[in-house]
């Protein structure tokens, strides 16, 4: 089963990470002001995550591929790692809707 850990950037600002049960990251959030938003924002992948289509798979302009999660309006709530191939990008979506309902969260900003 995956994990969030909850963490604190040096500006300050906080953002957490999704890890599947290999301990292997698989989806980074946005940047928030607050840590309240950071945790509202790991409720929001635990509800989003289920949706197919609240996935985005995009091309950098190195030629990796990465995907968004977004939430209802649109707003990106997570990036993925990059990826050489887009078949590697959807078993990390699959990853993701598999571990994305954990409830298990980290806290390691205190």
């Amino acid at each position: 089963m995956g994990r969030y850990e909850l963490k604190q950037a040096k500006n300050q600002q906080f953002y957490f990470v999704l890890k599947a049960g290999n301990g292997e990251v698989i989806l980074t959030s946005e940047m928030y002001t607050t840590k309240a938003a950071a945790l509202s924002g790991i409720a929001s992948v635990q509800v989003n995550a289920i949706e197919h289509e609240r996935f985005a798979i995009n091309m950098a302009s190195d030629g990796q591929f990465y995907f968004n999660l977004k939430a209802n309006n649109h707003q990106v709530i997570g990036t993925s790692e990059m990826y050489t191939a887009v078949a590697s990008a959807k078993k990390g979506i699959h990853s993701v809707q598999f571990n994305g309902h954990s409830d298990q969260i980290e806290d390691q900003t205190v």
